[in-house]
């Protein structure tokens, strides 16, 4: 029996189809989370059903979540945040004064005295004064205005509500996004998304990742042809390439972004992680400043950092924040908004970057311990960073630049021909083809590099460092032994 006619129009099948959705959302690709993680997910359930397999269990190095590799949440934080959440705790002995005091604070700032109570849009006041003082304190003095911080749902959010202020135009005209290659491919999939330009600029393998002027005056000349080229993101420390970046280098950036006209965006979420003898963090914003007037009046800007990351690791909580530098005035009127739109950003994770930003100080009861809390977590990551690229650069055909900083390491792999013929044959990039064979004979679940982009003719993967350290030792033998054997059987 046909359907009954609407207007005149004949209602045969679905009403939303992938041939009538948004064409951007069809787009959208995020590697991270894809077939391979779906395939491991499946294992998992097989595993537990009963079905043998050549390991016991899936090891996920796929992404960068500390709590999920076993990371211990920071005392101090949980004990606050447990305090917000039942306040009856308040009477405890057991929680100590300054948590209390914390958890006190925070809940006088919350409608109704709950975290369970809307905050405003921008984020709790007195969180973003602590967020402002915290950005003061890193920079050496440098002013913040609580008015320029816009709490959000983690950075990804804020990613995302500045990359869609900024999209506008079509054809020849629409918005281009610089960013780099390899790249967090939330960048890629925003572009995507948003209907913008994505423009590829290549970090420096050979160089350990570095980023080149240069190069990024080359893409930036290419995209001129079939864009209208506005923005400039930069992530530092680098994800997935783990490089940290030269002040001189950041200072080259900003010069770069003043003469062409660019709106910056800094994702600096992994800050706190910083390894490597001789690098050291140093944040856009410091920089901009430092260079004087000229730039530090003129070039506008927004930062992202998170509590995702660094020590804390707790990104289920999605707290993050944006400050943003010589904003139009009627242009963050827009932005707030655009912000208003989605209510506020989750107020446990408003409450856990508070803690973040202003964490137990020398003269109180928690302070030694959590210092201890957290030099622990930086150190064994430092070690970690350490031992992955010492053991992968012991196997012929596995290439890994030192992991200066962030989580991740993402080593060259050559490949032998028969394997990239094979993984053409069957539809795959051949990255793709060698971690879905990893994952199926070892259990470990990495990331292509294809899924973050790299130069043509080159092969890689990304890793978290995040196993606890006798775990890492496991990965790393198992990727080893996969190589050598996945090498010979297809040579």
């Amino acid at each position: 029996m046909s359907q009954p006619a609407v207007n005149g129009v004949s209602c045969v099948g679905k009403v939303l189809t992938l041939d009538n959705m948004n064409p951007n959302v069809r787009k959208v690709e995020y590697a991270v989370r894809g077939p391979i993680v779906q395939r491991a997910m499946q294992i998992e359930r097989e595993l537990k059903q009963g079905v043998k397999k050549p390991f016991t269990e899936v090891i996920k190095a796929n992404i960068g979540d500390a709590h999920a590799m076993g990371q211990k949440p920071i005392t101090f934080f949980r004990q606050v945040l447990a305090l917000c959440s039942y306040p009856e705790l308040l009477e405890d002995n057991n929680f100590p004064e300054d948590a209390k005091k914390r958890a006190q604070r925070i809940l006088d700032s919350c409608g109704g005295h709950s975290i369970g109570a809307y905050s405003t849009s921008q984020g709790i006041e007195c969180v973003r004064q602590d967020v402002a003082r915290y950005i003061e304190r890193r920079d050496g003095g440098i002013p913040s205005n609580p008015d320029n911080i816009y709490l959000s749902t983690g950075a990804s959010d804020a990613i995302v509500t500045i990359l869609k202020l900024l999209t506008c135009g079509e054809g020849h005209t629409r918005t281009g996004v610089m960013i780099p290659i390899p790249q967090y491919p939330l960048y890629s999939a925003t572009v995507a998304d948003q209907g913008a330009v994505q423009i590829s600029y290549y970090l420096d393998e050979d160089r350990c990742w570095s980023l080149d002027v240069q190069e990024l005056r080359r893409a930036l000349d290419a995209a001129k042809q079939h864009c209208n080229p506005r923005v400039l993101c930069i992530i530092n420390p680098g994800n997935p390439t783990g490089q940290v970046q030269s002040r001189q280098c950041i200072e080259d950036v900003i010069r770069f972004a003043k003469e062409e006209h660019l709106f910056l965006m800094a994702d600096e979420v992994y800050q706190d992680n910083v390894y490597a003898e001789g690098s050291k963090f140093h944040s856009f914003k410091k920089v901009l400043f430092d260079m004087g007037p000229e730039y530090s009046s003129t070039v506008e800007m927004a930062s992202f950092h998170s509590t995702s990351k660094c020590y804390m690791g707790e990104c289920g909580f999605r707290g993050g924040y944006m400050e943003v530098i010589n904003m139009d005035p009627e242009v963050k009127a827009q932005l707030t908004k655009l912000v208003s739109v989605r209510l506020c950003p989750p107020v446990p994770g408003q409450a856990l970057l508070d803690l973040v930003v202003n964490p137990p100080q020398p003269d109180e009861p928690s302070y030694t311990s959590f210092m201890k809390e957290r030099t622990d977590v930086l150190a064994a990551l430092a070690e970690k960073a350490r031992l992955t690229e010492e053991i992968f650069n012991t196997v012929p055909g596995i290439t890994c630049n030192p992991v200066q900083g962030a989580m991740y390491t993402f080593p060259r792999i050559t490949l032998p021909q028969k394997a990239i013929i094979k993984a053409k044959e069957e539809g795959q990039e051949p990255d793709m083809f060698y971690c879905m064979r990893l994952l199926e004979e070892k259990g470990i679940c990495l990331v292509p590099g294809s899924g973050f982009g790299q130069k043509e003719g080159t092969f890689h993967f990304r890793m978290t460092i995040l196993p606890p350290t006798d775990k890492l030792k496991i990965v790393l033998e198992r990727i080893c032994e996969f190589h050598q054997w996945f090498t010979q059987e297809f040579s």
